[in-house]
């Protein structure tokens, strides 16, 4: 059984910083990407970043560049989203994903978190 547990989000004014952080777990998964995505109300869901587990190649959407950092702690199983200059738009609930082998089956298989909601405020 897979399980992504977020944490970190919250209210914080325009220009603020907040960190997300993902913990995840799974004995027989072998997780290969872990990736943040965000939606915010009457929009799709959108991915933010994402980290591959072995080499730490990341990718970023445009909108975040130069303010968002995903990073991972391989020994901690965790991925972090450190979110700086935050803006109004960013609001949204930022959900874990992760993309991996089940290593029962050898499926692709995608696991999400519940979501964790983040609030700019003016």
């Amino acid at each position: 059984q897979v399980q992504l547990v977020e944490s970190g989000g919250g209210l914080v004014q325009a220009g603020g910083s907040l960190r997300l952080s993902c913990v995840a777990s799974g004995s027989t998964f072998s997780f290969q990407r872990i990736g943040w995505y965000r939606q915010a109300p009457g929009k799709q869901r959108e991915l933010v970043a994402r980290i591959d587990t072995d080499d730490g190649r990341t990718d970023y959407v445009d909108s975040v560049k130069g303010r968002f950092t995903i990073s991972r702690d391989n020994a901690k199983n965790t991925v972090y989203l450190q979110m700086n200059s935050l803006k109004l738009e960013d609001t949204a609930v930022y959900y874990c994903c992760a993309d991996g082998v089940d290593l029962a089956t050898f499926l692709q298989r995608t696991y999400w978190g519940q979501g964790t909601q983040v609030t700019v405020s003016s």
